[in-house]
């Protein structure tokens, strides 16, 4: 598809974020079983749930504007997804405690794609008067930013410091 237009990227954008969402949900449920700290592997499910009704989200956007929304490959987020498989997963560690201080690592990256995805829609869709679909990401945007400080409070209220 040729990028004319802004509503064009738009829903382009969409579809990547979709995509996004789709490729992390599986790695976000496996890191969420690995950590041993409990409040950080129920944070871990609660972000999966979350990136779950995301999708649902996103998905509804797609079908309103008459687009499939895995009509697009994130190339981006299957990047860091290998990646927090790699390092945080598959990586042999000496004990729990680094573990989780790299599975917050490893999450937060996800998740600060997912914050500059959502924060492009959220201007796109202000620009193109879609104000629906503006609040709705917005919506998406401030529930990622909030298991973003969630994944914050964790790391510098323990999980860092046992790992030290």
């Amino acid at each position: 598809m040729t990028l004319n237009t802004l509503e064009d990227v738009y829903k382009d954008q969409l579809q990547d974020i979709w995509s996004a969402n789709k490729q992390s949900l599986d790695v976000v449920t496996k890191l969420g079983e690995a950590a041993k700290d409990k409040t950080l592997s129920e944070a871990l499910i609660a972000g999966a749930n979350g990136i779950s009704d995301g999708m649902a989200k996103l998905e509804e956007l797609c079908n309103a504007h008459d687009i499939k929304p895995n009509g697009e490959h994130c190339k981006g987020m299957e990047g860091l997804v290998t990646e927090a498989k790699k390092h945080a997963l598959d990586e042999d560690f000496g004990s729990d405690d680094v573990r989780d201080a790299m599975i917050i690592t490893q999450y937060q990256r996800m998740v600060h794609y997912a914050l500059a995805g959502y924060g492009c829609l959220v201007a796109f869709a202000n620009r193109l008067d879609l104000d629906g679909d503006a609040a709705v990401l917005n919506e998406c945007l401030d529930q990622t930013y909030d298991g973003d400080r969630r994944m914050t409070d964790i790391a510098t209220g323990g999980v860092n410091a046992k790992a030290a």
